[in-house]
């Protein structure tokens, strides 16, 4: 913490409060800072000191502190108004806004006050000769807080039609406020559109679009425009997360997930801000905090989660259900004293309305990871078996034989749930008294409950083929014999097995011919030992061996010319062919010839889906998908995909729909459809979740989405999803290449978004995974990125560092391209460093990417050392491109490198003639400006070496020059470079904007007079 001896240390110490984050911290400091202002005994210094704290106050939870120093600055103001300077005489009238907000949001402040303040802004406005724009608009939040809409209506107008001027709030707050009397007053569409600019970044403040995107959640969800809001959520939380002032916003976010079926974050965002339930700064926000609160927890307390353990106010455990009626008594007090303040009930009825809202959407899927949604709360599954264990459970025996009929019926035509009906069958036979099932029902029974526990159900089967003997079918109980010995494959033995089916097998074909059984039957046991056949064909590590190909093929073959001609509309016929044509699908996949396997698992899903069973087809249809992208069919894997979505419908398990959008997201990110393909990795993050794998599956869609959140600009949304996926990606699950891309993503989004240390951050992490692969091409990029994003934030001896490692893996690469670009980056760097190494900041990003443009340098002159030092290294990135090209022999090639070394050239003469512009004598300007041309001229000619390739860098060269000239006293010189642009560009395109601004340029030059001398 610096000392304040002066006026200009005061100022440098309440500016480095500014930049602190939001909180009391900053808070006590401005009041350390106030005191030390007192001390100066410089009036205007006590007046920024009050000024200060004023603002650190209103944008905290302490907005309550706020009155004292405004008091005392208008008391300072009318006593003595010559001590303030323009800007504090503007602030002062600015801040006359803040308090009659402010007031509105301290119910013990008596409304009276809040419209004496109202008249004193407006006395004092129309003194100072400003608009009444900003006093309308004041009025009209006196007006609406109250619930006074005629009057709140006339002073809308009123604001709307005055003029702007320095008083009236940015454009951004505007439409904010705007916007939010619309969605008051019911028109969602139209409040959407007013904050639209906001939305889109076309005004922007230091709290918009913060609060605009929280605004538009709900408005939003009542229009059904649920990827907009998601979107809008993801980015706005970004925003208000760590802005502590923004508790009214943090409150429309979790009122968003209490509406979407967001229960669980909504939950984690409570616990990421305990403060919030009893910070009593600024009592409006925390009225709506707990309004939402109270939304949330209803919510729970309805899904049967009453009982659940929840974030709250500290010092003791709540569940969901105490902390409804804890919140819920505090909102209906809190606007209980804010209506007692203002006559009417206006508060109470919004907070109230608020707290009874019903969700809009059931499940909106968000994609970044969260607490998986309480059991309770899942939504039940999309098809139920006709018998259920409660609902149809006969109360005497007559209607048995209806749900025995029923399961009968959807497991003949192989209808998903035909187990749980034959489950429910057994338990209404148990539960009626002296019933007796016949030896058919009970074998079916058994065979279905064989079905349902997989490996373990052998014995079920090997009962249930007794009970079909016992019946009369022997056919049947070969086909439960054949069921038992294919569980025992599942379970490992498939010698074993293959023993076990041989039997039924001869059986079942003696039967058969001899009508003893039928066709269905004898597929049924045939069909099983082909199941065991492929189980080699499934476990085999590596190639197959050919004797086991050859008899699952023979097996497979079979079936098929048992049931051929026979299926017509027998279901479980059709079945068996589908199946087997999968099974010669697979075996002939594995002899290499990709292209039959693909037709004949096209043709074994057609199959299912006109026996009327497409959900047997999701499996084949997700075979032929990867087929058909090592066939390098994209088209084909994408109808494909498709198929399987479709045809699966609600049958399909959650993993598997996971997995499935997963894939399709790949193929269409392929073929550059990010948008529809981030929906799908969207679905599929959300699937993961649902089916209890966030942390494997959920993580990779989760890491796919946030990149293609990115191709798409949506950089917000693909940070909150990267930094969502990165706690569970690890190397030992989704491979090291999986975290070092999602670290770079997530670099490459906090980049654009300005978090610059950050991305930083980010980028290290990943070079340093990378550092230890074989392959250093990605090491090498990481670390000139993470070198840029270091520059970017100002901490220019660690980016320095950064692009010698860079530099030093380019050159080991051979990469003379990367070399030079990084050299360049560290020249610009050593003209902004001081003398203890450190700085203000670094446009690098363009500097080094080979651009022609370069930032600026700090004021105050540069000195020699820093000089040389940039020279030094604007030079070996001239001798690199040179030596380089004295050894190429690849045309291509060659013609790359003198474009790169014509951009060395020209940003070695921006280099120094931004030397020469911050040198403090004129013999050392005009050196600089010397060198600065010679360098340009090199640049020129390079590019006029590439003929009409590079004819608008080199006519960029040329303006410069012509500038230099001019600023080295010879204009004429500078004119005659001027017409040479002009002349290059004769014919050229007019709508060209390049050719457009290079002839404005010119056109500049030309009109400079000859008398100019710099």
């Amino acid at each position: 913490m610096s000392e304040i001896t002066d006026f200009d240390s005061l100022r440098r110490a309440m500016a480095e409060n500014g930049e602190q984050p939001e909180g009391p911290a900053r808070n006590a400091r401005a009041e350390q800072l106030l005191a030390e202002a007192e001390r100066l005994n410089v009036p205007l210094a006590v007046i920024e000191a009050l000024g200060h704290q004023l603002k650190v106050y209103n944008y905290s939870s302490e907005k309550d502190k706020m009155f004292v120093p405004f008091a005392r600055l208008l008391r300072m103001w009318d006593e003595r108004p010559e001590d303030f300077d323009e800007y504090e005489t503007h602030s002062l009238h600015w801040v006359f806004k803040w308090m009659t907000a402010g007031m509105l949001d301290q119910p013990h402040i008596p409304l009276a006050s809040v419209e004496k303040w109202l008249g004193e802004m407006e006395h004092r406005y129309r003194l100072a000769g400003h608009s009444e724009r900003a006093v309308r608009s004041a009025e009209f939040h006196v007006a609406a807080h109250v619930g006074d809409v005629a009057r709140a209506e006339r002073a809308y107008a009123a604001w709307l039609s005055a003029d702007r001027d320095g008083m009236a709030d940015c454009h951004a707050c505007e439409l904010h406020g705007q916007g939010w009397w619309q969605a008051e007053r019911g028109r969602d569409a139209e409040a959407v559109e007013l904050w639209r600019p906001v939305l889109e970044g076309e005004y922007s403040c230091a709290h918009q679009p913060h609060t605009a995107l929280a605004s538009s959640l709900t408005p939003l969800l009542r229009l059904g425009r649920v990827d907009e809001a998601r979107a809008h959520h993801l980015r706005g939380f970004r925003l208000v997360r760590p802005m502590e002032s923004m508790r009214g916003a943090y409150a429309d976010h979790v009122e968003f997930c209490a509406l979407t079926g967001n229960e669980a974050r909504g939950l984690e965002l409570l616990a990421q801000r305990p403060a919030y339930f009893t910070d009593s700064g600024h009592p409006r926000s925390r009225l709506d905090f707990l309004a939402v609160v109270t939304l949330l927890m209803d919510r729970l307390v309805q899904l049967g989660l009453g009982g659940q353990r929840v974030p709250g106010p500290a010092g003791r455990a709540w569940t969901a259900a105490e902390l409804a009626v804890h919140t819920r008594a505090q909102a209906e007090a809190l606007a209980a004293r804010f209506d007692l303040r203002n006559g009417t009930s206006h508060i109470s009825e919004g907070a109230r309305s608020r707290m009874a809202q019903r969700p809009l959407v059931d499940r909106l899927p968000l994609g970044v990871r969260t607490a998986a949604r309480p059991a309770a709360a899942s939504p039940a599954p999309p098809v139920r078996p006709t018998a259920t264990p409660a609902a149809d459970v006969p109360a005497d025996a007559s209607g048995l034989p209806a749900l025995i009929a029923e399961a009968r019926r959807l497991s003949e035509t192989l209808q998903p749930h035909a187990m749980e009906a034959w489950a429910a069958v057994a338990r209404a036979a148990e539960g009626l008294a002296g019933v007796e099932l016949d030896a058919r029902d009970r074998a079916e029974i058994a065979d279905h409950q064989a079905m349902d526990r997989g490996p373990e159900g052998a014995d079920l089967f090997e009962r249930a083929a007794a009970l079909y003997a016992e019946a009369g079918d022997p056919g049947e109980a070969l086909a439960a014999h054949a069921r038992a010995a294919y569980v025992r494959a599942l379970a490992g033995d498939v010698d074993g097995a293959l023993a076990a089916v041989a039997g039924p097998c001869d059986t079942v074909l003696a039967l058969y011919a001899e009508d003893g059984t039928g066709v269905r039957q004898t597929a049924s046991v045939l069909i099983g030992r082909a199941r065991i056949l492929m189980r080699r064909v499934h476990e085999a590590d590596g190639p197959v061996a050919q004797a086991d190909l050859s008899a699952a093929d023979a097996a497979a073959r079979e079936v098929l010319a048992l049931v051929d001609g026979y299926a017509g509309d027998d279901v479980r016929l059709a079945s068996r062919a589908a199946e087997a044509r999968a099974m010669l699908a697979e075996i002939t996949a594995r002899t290499g010839d990709l292209r039959a396997a693909a037709e004949l698992f096209q043709r074994a899903s057609d199959e299912y889906v006109d026996a009327g069973l497409p959900w047997f087809a999701v499996e084949y249809e997700a075979r032929l998908a990867g087929l058909a992208h090592h066939l390098g069919d994209p088209a084909g894997a994408e109808r494909a995909l498709r198929a399987a979505l479709e045809h699966g419908g609600p049958h399909l398990e959650a993993t598997g729909r996971a997995q499935l959008h997963l894939q399709l997201a790949e193929v269409l990110g392929g073929r550059d459809r990010a948008e529809e393909a981030a929906d799908h990795a969207l679905q599929a993050a959300h699937w993961a979740d649902e089916a209890g794998q966030g942390p494997t599956l959920g993580a990779w869609a989760r890491q796919q989405l946030g990149g293609l959140l990115l191709r798409l600009g949506r950089w917000a949304e693909a940070a909150e999803v990267l930094e969502s996926a990165l706690p569970d990606l690890t190397a030992e699950t989704h491979g090291d290449g999986a975290v070092v891309q999602t670290q770079w993503w997530l670099g490459d989004c906090l980049s654009e978004l300005g978090e610059h240390r950050a991305a930083a951050e980010r980028r290290l992490q990943a070079a340093e995974i990378a550092r230890h692969w074989p392959e250093q091409q990605d090491h090498a990029t990481l670390a000139h990125l993470a070198a840029e994003s270091l520059g970017q934030a100002g901490l220019l001896t660690e980016a320095d560092r950064a692009y010698a490692r860079a530099g030093d893996l380019w050159r080991s690469l051979g990469s003379v391209h990367g070399l030079v670009r990084s050299l360049r980056a560290r020249a610009w760097l050593a003209l902004r460093t001081g003398a203890s190494g450190e700085g203000r900041g670094v446009e690098a990003a363009g500097v080094e990417s080979g651009s022609v443009e370069s930032g600026g340098v700090e004021p105050g002159g540069v000195d020699g050392a820093r000089g040389d030092r940039a020279r030094e290294l604007m030079t070996a990135a001239v001798r690199e491109c040179r030596a380089a090209l004295d050894s190429v022999d690849d045309e291509e090639a060659r013609l790359r490198l003198v474009a790169e070394l014509g951009h060395t050239h020209r940003q070695f003469a921006d280099l120094l003639a931004r030397y020469g512009a911050e040198a403090a004598k004129d013999d050392a300007i005009r050196g600089a400006f010397e060198e600065a041309l010679a360098q340009v001229d090199r640049a020129a000619g390079t590019f006029a070496s590439l003929g009409e390739t590079a004819l608008h860098e080199r006519t960029g060269a040329e303006l410069a020059a012509g500038r230099l000239e001019v600023d080295l006293g010879r204009p004429g010189a500078g004119a005659a470079r001027a017409r040479a642009v002009l002349a290059a560009y004769e014919g050229a395109d007019d709508g060209d904007a390049t050719v457009q601004s290079r002839r404005a340029e010119a056109g500049r030059l030309l009109n400079v007079p000859e008398a100019r001398v710099e």
